[in-house]
Formats: structure tokens, sequence, C-alpha cells
């Protein structure tokens, strides 16, 4: 009898095997989708900061003009220099340095680097984007914030003395090439011949997943390697 039931229950195997497949699916899709909102929102959160607080600066600036000018008419000219110096300073922190002429882009790429910056990360940056692209504004910032991020996550785990990022996008003859190189404390975690999440089950690796997920979706080309201390990400899209 129980031979039987069982030569009945086979057929239907696969069907549930496969029910159990498009669940686990769509519940990894669901928790990315709402860890990408929750990106998103970041993003819109970091952005609004920074234009926060270019507007203040602005604000301020007649103030400055003032008060710069008060140190002149009283001749007090060492002053003027140290006033001039911190104002350079806080006027630095705040400055939009990248301009590529994609206002989401430049959007992500300044308000990321400026947080990273007050991690007391030395920060290189360099872009420079096409005209037109045939990646999404969304798909491109969900990649550069994703790619910041792990950056700038990976060099808080080192001390400040070494910590560095590296950010290159440009035109590469057909493609977007997009370089990021960044400090690391030479722990990771690999699997299946990738990179994994070191962040532990809470983690879930979603950032790698979301920047191999865009890479994929335009047919691109991701490289990730480590070298010690030091990790660098290359992503190509064909334009």
């Amino acid at each position: 009898m129980n031979n039987y039931l069982i030569l009945l229950l086979i057929p239907a195997i696969p069907a549930a095997l496969a029910g159990i497949r498009f669940y686990i699916r769509r519940l990894v899709e669901r928790r990315i989708a709402g860890y990408q909102n929750d990106l998103t929102r970041k993003h819109c959160e970091e952005v609004d900061n920074l234009y926060r607080q270019t507007r203040g600066w602005r604000h301020d600036f007649k103030n400055h003009l003032q008060t710069m000018q008060a140190y002149l008419e009283m001749g007090q000219t060492g002053q003027l220099a140290h006033y001039l110096q911190d104002l350079t300073q806080d006027y630095n922190a705040i400055d939009i340095a990248i301009r590529t002429g994609n206002a989401m882009v430049d959007a992500i790429l300044n308000s990321k680097l400026s947080l990273v910056r007050a991690k007391e990360i030395r920060v290189d940056a360099t872009a420079d984007l096409p005209s037109s692209l045939p990646v999404s504004d969304v798909d491109l910032s969900v990649m550069i914030g994703n790619l910041l991020d792990n950056a700038m996550e990976a060099c808080l785990k080192v001390s400040p003395e070494e910590r560095f990022l590296r950010f290159y996008m440009t035109k590469a003859k057909d493609n977007l090439y997009i370089y990021v190189m960044n400090a690391a404390d030479g722990t990771y975690r690999k699997g299946l011949g990738k990179y994994l999440s070191t962040k532990g089950s809470d983690g879930h690796g979603y950032g790698l997943q979301r920047i191999d997920k865009v890479v994929k979706k335009y047919k691109g080309y991701l490289n990730r390697q480590d070298e010690g201390n030091v990790f660098a990400t290359e992503v190509l899209l064909p334009l």
C-alpha cells in the first residue's frame, strides 16, 4: 500500500519543487525590492542633505562678505586670512565637485562622496559621461550608489590613516567604464567563484546583487578583484 502511494505521489514531485522554487524566488525578489526602496529613500535623504548644506552656505554668503569687509577695514589681515581659510574648508566640504551633465548621477555621486569624505576617507574621483546613455538614470544611480556604499563600508573597517577611495567613470570606446578601488581589511567571503557579503546573515548582500543585476540587464562586464588590503571593481556597460 505504501509503495502504491509513493508511485502515485512521484509525478507530483516536480510540480511541488517548481512551486517551492517559485515561492523562494518571489520571496527573494520582494526582499530585494524592499532593500531597493530603502536604498532609494536613503539616496534621496543624502541628496536633500547636500542641497540643504549648499543652500545654507549661499544664504550665509552675505554675512561672510560683511565679516571679511570688517576685518579688512580694521586692518586685521591675520584674522581675515584665518577666516578665509576656515571658509574655504567649509565650502570644500559641500562643493559639488563632480559635474557630468547628468543631474541624477551628479546628485548621487556628490552626495555619496560628501558622506565618504565626512568619514575621514581620502577621495580621488573623476567622472565624465557621454551626452546620451542607453542606461536608465535609476539603474545607473542604483549601481553607483551600491558601489560607493560597499567601498565606504570596507574603508570603515580599517584605520583612518589607511582609508582611501578612488572612483573613475568615463566612456571607453563603445562602453561606459566604471572603476572603484578602496581600502579593505583583507577579509573576504567567496562562494561559487563570486564575492559574497561580509555582513553575515543579516546583510543578505543585496547591494552586490543589485550591481550584478544591472550589469546583467545591459549585457555588461563585471570584474571584482582583491589584493590584500585593496579591493577593486570594474564595470563595462555597452553604449
